[in-house]
């Protein structure tokens, strides 16, 4: 007789079958030993979500789903760090993704769709009232519970309100480019609220038609169809629904329907229950930071005794000459990172910008040869917050790269020239030098 099989646990859950797989995490079907209820476990490899440099976003997305309880968004229930993975415990919605309904089912009537349609706008309105803007709302994203209710999922290109530039605007341009509303592409701004609507809008056309109201196979030509809003609608749509798509899918986002509007419309008013819950809630991202924290200090006491070396490749990649980022790069009016070379030993060179940065106005935060330095005082676009990282180029040479990650980027530069005055004694090549010293081919 074979011995019984041991389910492999992670804190209270056993793990089952996966279910999912991402570039960065597998999900994994789980179930509550205590309870017996179903989960499903984003399990995320440390290693991985370091040297992709997606940590900030991860935890951005986690964190978002702390801050959101609501009936129609997927739970977060807790979160959970080893010293290699990160679990990540969510509800699990037996139902799928409402995407896949419409593969399955084509188009759907009109109570049905505007059932969906009002639950998600009960979770983006709640959502909006927490500051977060989902920024990539479409039918993938949208799963099923068994009871057929709409759950709001994969909050990684969310934006908090803390992320909004002083003119009051998002600046990223990201999501799904059928769903993206016309200011989104235009990179000249634009509210998270009204861009979500307008997705919402997409996703209201798809449930009635069966079919996206903007598609073409030519990037180009399907953008212009976006920024003009140009699209038919079925002969099936009622006089009702077409009215309120009209006031969604408004090209204009400043005569655009707002949520506040579309909830006194006749069309989507039929029917309408506003959602019963406790909306009193309490987020705590204790269990977020620990989960985290055992990743930086793994990070640290394990695999960071030496500086990151640059090989060739790399280091010829710094010159100007061969930087293909300009063929991307919108605006470079300044530059938001600078470097130097030192002959110095990498613990002489991260003590002096220590012992530099901080008469300077800085608190410094240090993991072995990587800092972050941050402004005491706010500027004209808050604290100035800048890394700075020591990379091996050879034995005896080392190349020191700042990089600006909040703040004004002419405050940055002005800071640099100050450091770097007093570095003189550290700075063997400066990052002009470099860059006309670089190979000529």
């Amino acid at each position: 007789m074979s011995a019984p099989t041991v389910k492999r646990r992670v804190g209270k859950y056993e793990l089952g079958k996966t279910i999912g797989e991402g570039t960065f995490a597998k999900v994994r079907l789980g179930r509550n030993s205590e309870t017996g209820e179903h989960v499903a476990i984003k399990i995320l490899l440390k290693e991985k979500v370091l040297k992709h440099k997606v940590v900030e976003q991860i935890m951005r997305e986690i964190s978002t789903l702390k801050l959101i309880k609501h009936p129609n968004v997927i739970c977060l229930k807790e979160v959970m760090g080893s010293k290699s993975k990160i679990f990540i415990v969510l509800e699990y919605a037996t139902g799928g993704e409402l995407f896949n309904k419409i593969i399955n089912q084509g188009k759907m009537g009109e109570a049905e769709a505007r059932r969906y349609f009002h639950q998600l706008i009960n979770a983006i309105d709640f959502c909006h009232s927490r500051g977060v803007y989902h920024r990539d709302l479409k039918l993938e994203n949208l799963l099923l519970d068994t009871s057929d209710n709409l759950k709001v999922s994969d909050f990684g290109l969310s934006a908090l309100s803390q992320q909004i530039r002083d003119d009051g605007l998002l600046h990223t341009t990201c999501g799904t480019p059928n769903y993206v509303a016309p200011e989104v592409l235009n990179d000249r701004g634009y509210h998270g609220a009204t861009a979500d609507l307008w997705s919402c809008g997409v996703i209201l056309f798809v449930l009635l038609a069966g079919f996206l109201p903007f598609d073409d196979n030519n990037v180009v030509n399907l953008y212009k169809k976006i920024a003009s809003a140009t699209f038919t609608f079925p002969s099936w749509f009622s006089f009702g629904a077409k009215r309120l798509l009209t006031r969604i899918l408004n090209p204009n986002p400043l005569t655009r329907i707002t949520i506040l509007e579309l909830l006194e419309d006749d069309w989507f008013r039929e029917g309408y229950k506003p959602p019963v819950f406790d909306a009193k809630y309490e987020a705590s991202l204790d269990d977020v930071h620990d989960a985290f924290r055992v990743q930086q200090e793994y990070h640290v006491l394990g695999k960071e005794e030496q500086p990151a070396a640059l090989n060739a490749f790399e280091l010829i990649g710094l010159s100007k000459g061969l930087n293909l980022g300009c063929l991307f790069a919108i605006e470079q009016e300044f530059k938001r990172e600078s470097r130097f070379a030192s002959t110095c030993s990498a613990n002489e060179i991260i003590t002096k910008i220590e012992e530099t940065a901080k008469p300077l106005g800085y608190d410094i935060h240090r993991k072995n040869f990587k800092m972050m330095l941050q402004s005491i005082k706010a500027g004209r676009k808050g604290n100035l917050n800048v890394s700075t990282e020591v990379f091996q180029v050879a034995p005896s040479l080392h190349m020191v790269e700042f990089r600006k990650h909040n703040g004004d980027t002419l405050e940055f530069q002005k800071f640099y020239k100050k450091l770097s005055t007093c570095l003189k004694d550290v700075i063997w090549i400066s990052e002009e030098d470099l860059q006309t010293q670089a190979p000529k081919f």
